[in-house]
């Protein structure tokens, strides 16, 4: 292949790429180029085909892979303010006697620091985009477009908020819809089917479909929840979805780890198209008994994206670590060493998140067409060599701290470990002194009640 003769807006090379073939299959282009002009990729090539190629920007990647960015297809941005705070609790205290009545301190400004430290984390950890629900989302909006990255956004409501929470979620929805040059898009987000009416997700599911807009909540997060659901409503919350209309629209569903079998065909019926984002670190922390049945899900069509969920429940926004402990879980809930291979955890990464945050046809593979958000990994250090096998050198030995440079749309937010759009220090100087009235308890209000 022969680049064309006009210069490039940037070029990497000497690097191992990852690469899908016609059937998804993951692979690795060994001593490969890539160039990208207007923010795409323009071509995948050899190291050797780019010798002579003039770019405004060049970037000497011998020693490291290049893969698709990560995408954090749950979380609570901002909540990294929150990280810590409430710990070795059971869900129903976490969030009734701590997260809940903190929330009801927040402010915009609070929303806007945490944003930005979570940006922070996530452009240094190899994340590109991330798909986020939550309050004051016009904070977090301005905060993507001032840092670089690619965000799907929803403006969470309660029933209890009254009709003006719903509708304050289309209106977001709508205004910041193609923001930031086009890296935002945009969801409702109904926060969950134990705290949302079944009138307001039928209302939510009409405005979805009206708009052409996905859906992004939380849904049989746990086994409780959806017990709870049973005993209450003759009704899983799967099934709630189905009868309210949600599943006719495109809907994110976040953990799903209550999700049951008689669940698999209402998912695999649904008109609109479905997707689950799993966060293990946090079933692990609240010591769930099951975890996102991603293997059933795979068998019936439904991408299942990895994510973090929010600081405050995971502690860290590094979705390298989902994809590891989300590859080990589950071979040891499936009981069999053959599933999740790392190839697999690497599909999930990419091209399954992607989809999941409603992005399938334009990130999440390196190839010709794509826009170029993509990741540059050091496979120089001592608990990455040797390397036998890349893949699995990359899901189970590399972390985050490996990733040296992180790129969106073609412009670099991170080089060589600095961050370029975010300044750090500043904004963790103004959140700290913010702290102890955003973690005061002594009012006795919470934003919501945790009752499953």
């Amino acid at each position: 292949m022969t680049p064309a003769a006009d210069a490039a807006d940037l070029v990497v090379t000497g690097c191992a790429v990852l690469v899908h073939d016609e059937e998804e299959r993951i692979g690795f282009r060994q001593d490969a180029a890539v160039v990208v002009r207007g923010g795409r990729i323009d071509a995948v090539t050899s190291a050797d085909a780019v010798t002579g190629l003039a770019a405004a920007e060049r970037i000497d990647a011998r020693g490291q892979a290049a893969l698709p960015g990560l995408i954090n297809c749950h979380t609570h941005a901002p909540m990294a303010a929150l990280r810590g705070l409430a710990e070795d609790l059971p869900t129903e205290e976490w969030f009734n006697e701590v997260v809940w009545p903190v929330e009801a301190n927040l402010t915009e400004r609070d929303v806007t620091l945490g944003a930005r430290l979570a940006c922070a984390e996530m452009i240094r950890a190899g994340v590109t985009c991330f798909a986020d629900h939550y309050f004051a989302m016009d904070a977090v909006a301005a905060v993507v477009a001032e840092c670089g990255m690619r965000a799907l956004l929803g403006e969470a409501y309660f029933s209890s908020q009254g009709a003006r929470g719903r509708q304050r979620s289309l209106e977001f929805a709508l205004a910041h819809q193609g923001a930031a040059g086009g890296r935002i898009t945009t969801a409702l987000a109904p926060h969950a089917p134990y705290t949302v009416t079944e009138a307001d997700l039928a209302a939510t599911a009409g405005l979805a479909r009206a708009h052409g807009l996905p859906v992004h909540l939380h849904a049989a997060e746990n086994r409780d929840q959806t017990d709870t659901s049973l005993a209450r409503h003759g009704v899983t919350p799967i099934e709630v979805l189905d009868r309210t209309g949600v599943l006719g629209a495109d809907v994110l569903i976040a953990h799903g780890t209550g999700i049951t079998e008689r669940d698999l065909p209402v998912l695999a019926r649904a008109a609109g198209r479905v997707a689950v984002a799993t966060a293990p670190r946090g079933y692990l922390k609240f010591a769930w008994p099951t975890t996102t049945p991603v293997r059933a899900l795979r068998e019936i069509g439904v991408p299942v994206g990895l994510a973090t969920d929010g600081a405050a429940s995971n502690n860290s926004l590094d979705v390298w670590e989902s994809m590891a402990l989300t590859a080990l879980i589950q071979k040891s809930t499936e009981g069999d060493p053959r599933w999740l291979t790392a190839r697999q955890a690497l599909h999930h990464a990419t091209l399954q998140s992607a989809r999941a945050v409603g992005l399938g046809g334009a990130v999440g593979s390196i190839a010709p067409g794509r826009r170029a958000d993509l990741i540059l990994v050091d496979l120089t250090g001592p608990h990455t060599r040797p390397v036998h096998d890349l893949a699995a050198t990359l899901v189970h030995s590399a972390r985050s701290s490996d990733v040296r440079t992180t790129i969106v749309e073609g412009r670099v937010l991170m080089r060589d470990r600095e961050l370029l759009t975010l300044d750090v220090p500043e904004t963790v100087a103004e959140l700290e002194r913010r702290l102890p009235a955003l973690t005061d308890r002594g009012h006795g209000r919470r934003v919501q009640t945790y009752d499953t």
